[in-house]
């Protein structure tokens, strides 16, 4: 048998209400562990709804890019866009009309007129006090 200190004895043996302690200790401890378990499963409930909807929104656009890549398929098939380019009478360059290095010069753009600095606005100058009259030197009051 094994020899179990007097202060543990006292635990076990201890009871309240016709209960002992370390039963009541013991069905505190399932209750937690119970509630722990219950509040982890509602986490989880959340978090797999959030994945369910992240995995929907992924699905939409998914079928979003596709739409929108049939979409500019479409929109640049070559045939459509000569189609379109006849139209407006657009139609391809002409062999003669493409430029060589030499002649970029020629055709270039003119360069932008060079920009003016607009003229300082005018300070408003406060009217001078009037001057005193100049003493001359040979007169002496």
């Amino acid at each position: 048998m094994i020899a179990v200190p007097v202060p543990v004895k006292r635990l076990f043996d201890w009871k309240v209400r016709g209960v002992r302690c370390v039963e009541i200790i013991g069905v505190v401890c399932v209750a937690a562990l119970v509630f722990s378990v219950y509040i982890a499963k509602a986490a989880a409930a959340r978090e797999s709804a959030e994945i369910s909807r992240i995995e929907s929104e992924i699905r939409e656009n998914r079928q979003r890019v596709r739409l929108l890549r049939a979409e500019a398929t479409r929109l640049e098939q070559p045939a459509r866009l000569e189609a379109l380019s006849r139209e407006i009478g657009l139609g391809p360059v002409d062999v003669r009309r493409q430029a060589v290095e030499a002649g970029l010069p020629a055709i270039a753009p003119p360069p932008p007129p060079p920009v003016v600095a607009a003229a300082p606005a005018p300070v408003a100058v406060a009217p001078a006090a009037p001057a005193a009259e100049p003493v001359a030197e040979g007169s002496l009051h």
